[in-house]
């Protein structure tokens, strides 16, 4: 059975964000992620995990400036100094809220850059970060985004992350499956799940096309979930959606589902 980890980036926005720690356990959640915890104090939200007894799964390195577009710098020229301070940032992060962790985002591609050179700076950026991070106890996870959410972000397939994976190393850095970004642009989910289950790192989860609660689109959930198991993942699946309508009043699915 999957163990889901509520994400309060998206999920409990009835609440301010501190106070959605509380409600995320009340609702039967052990387990939490978000994009970015940068805005608090890392005491602060160590705070709030201690006190509901949560762990805390993932979480973002800094982006770069998210309010004007920007989605990560690991594959950007130019910008290598900024990006060896996020790893930084995230990994004192990482140690205050005992985050194992970590999801690197690779950058939206500059008009003009190559994907050659794009390819060489992210992986130069990934075996920096990876070399900070492993002997904190900390794993990198790089995730395929979608080309309709996020178009021009560098990595889109998970055979791309994959091979990246690979090429670093598995020890130190992982692929985060998001079975929302997989079926917009590939399909197949578990097909693919199959196939990369041995560098998947992370897996989070949302229906297509809305991206609402598992249950309200296309996707064949309970098949999804039992190829999951049956696959031997151990990790947590983040719940990395927008609920349709109340965040407590949508999680009938989990039921339904048998997770």
């Amino acid at each position: 059975m999957p163990r889901l980890a509520a994400n309060l980036s998206m999920m409990f926005n009835e609440v301010p964000f501190l106070d959605r720690f509380a409600a995320a356990r009340k609702a039967g959640f052990e387990g939490v992620e978000f994009l970015f915890p940068y805005d608090f104090p890392a005491a602060t939200i160590r705070e709030r995990l201690s006190g509901e007894g949560l762990t805390q799964v993932l979480f973002n390195m800094p982006p770069g400036d998210w309010a004007k577009g920007e989605r990560g710098m690991a594959s950007l020229p130019g910008r290598q100094a900024e990006f060896r301070e996020s790893v930084k940032k995230a990994l004192d992060y990482a140690a205050a809220l005992d985050c194992r962790q970590v999801h690197c985002m690779a950058g939206l591609m500059p008009s003009g850059l190559s994907m050659t050179t794009a390819t060489a700076i992210y992986a130069a950026n990934l075996a920096w970060a990876t070399e900070q991070a492993h002997p904190a106890g900390v794993k990198l996870v790089i995730e395929p985004i979608n080309h309709r959410d996020m178009p021009g972000y560098f990595l889109n397939t998970q055979a791309q992350g994959a091979a990246i994976v690979e090429a670093i190393g598995r020890d130190r850095l992982g692929l985060q499956f998001d079975v929302y970004h997989v079926q917009v642009t590939e399909g197949d989910i578990t097909k693919r799940m199959e196939q990369f289950m041995p560098v998947i790192a992370h897996m989070q989860i949302a229906d297509v096309p809305a991206r609402n609660e598992p249950g309200t689109g296309e996707i064949g959930w309970p098949y999804v979930f039992r190829r999951m198991d049956e696959l031997g993942y151990e990790g947590w699946v983040g719940c990395e959606y927008r609920p349709a309508g109340d965040t407590v009043a949508g999680l009938g699915w989990r039921g339904q589902f048998g997770v």
